[in-house]
């Protein structure tokens, strides 16, 4: 699949001589969803800033759709739309006047059909004639999306869109971003709510201290890094782990009443684990009195590497 963002060894350094981003190369394939994470201060603002044209990089090149951000920064931001994280815009105007600027601020002539349906997927178009200083919190967010799809970007930037909104609005939002990627719509977000990436994402990207330390498919992230673990509780204590069970990876608990199975895998594999596991204690007439199953999450996987990343000199 082709990129329509390709980025090379992108810098960037303040002029107090804090560099926030440190040769990030990455490619963001054409219709798919992006979810980059990181924690705050990891540079996720600034790269996107500088894909936007808000941010000029010290160093590296941008392309989107083909396009060089710097040489050609008319071409490539139209092709781009950006939510911020924070409320930009005019609050005494209404909704349609600032979704029809924002539209013509990119040269795309008028056209009342789609900034219409845009206001109605978000749920806008009864409050179309109302200034924007008069809505909620939710619906000035959706004001912001309406604002970044007006001139019909490929390539949205949702940076923290979710954030501090309210569940019915986040569950229309992620709603609409499925139907933007139908449409062929590629989509970036960065996101505190892990499971949402967890949820929507195609591929998953982990930038911190100004580097992309991972890029990988979701489910093949969770195949290599996710683990489960299979803890069973006995019913009479063990003094060691048996020899029959040496094959297993297995821990036991200090007062020898819990074994501890750790699995890695496709779901479906370490359920097939753990069923020949108790199968085996049967056979080996270990009792138990209860079984408890946990795997590990996307934020578990992005904690432990951001960790791993921070130990690092």
């Amino acid at each position: 699949m082709d990129a329509i963002l390709s980025i090379r060894g992108l810098e960037k350094t303040y002029a107090g001589g804090f560099q926030a981003l440190k040769g990030i190369d990455l490619d963001i394939r054409r219709g798919e969803i992006f979810a980059l994470l990181g924690p705050n201060g990891a540079g996720k603002t600034t790269m996107i800033g500088a894909v936007c044209g808000l941010v000029r990089p010290t160093g590296g090149t941008i392309t989107v759709d083909g396009h060089d951000t710097i040489r050609d920064y008319r071409a490539s931001r139209a092709k781009v739309g950006l939510v911020p994280q924070e409320p930009a815009t005019d609050m005494f105007i209404t909704v349609w006047n600032t979704v029809e600027f924002s539209r013509g601020l990119f040269g795309k002539a008028p056209n009342k059909k789609h900034l219409d349906q845009v206001l109605r997927d978000l749920s806008l178009w009864d409050k179309r004639n109302n200034k924007i200083a008069t809505l909620s919190g939710g619906m000035k967010r959706r004001v912001l999306i309406a604002k970044a799809l007006a001139h019909e970007p490929d390539l949205l930037f949702l940076d923290e869109p979710t954030a501090g909104v309210d569940v019915e609005l986040r569950r229309d939002m992620w709603e609409m971003v499925r139907k933007l990627r139908e449409r062929g719509t590629t989509i970036i977000l960065t996101t505190h709510y892990i499971e949402e990436a967890e949820e929507m994402a195609d591929r998953i990207g982990v930038i911190d201290k100004g580097r992309i330390i991972l890029v990988e498919e979701k489910h093949a992230l969770m195949k290599t890094l996710g683990r489960a673990e299979l803890r069973v509780e006995l019913k009479a204590p063990l003094d060691g782990l048996p020899p029959e069970l040496s094959a297993w990876p297995l821990s036991l608990s200090d007062d020898g009443l819990v074994l501890t199975l750790t699995m890695s895998g496709e779901a479906d594999e370490e359920d097939a684990s753990a069923a020949a596991f108790i199968k085996r204690l049967a056979a080996e007439n270990i009792d138990f009195k209860s079984i408890d199953m946990k795997r590990s999450s996307l934020e578990d996987i992005f904690v432990s590497l951001v960790g791993n990343n921070h130990e690092r000199p």
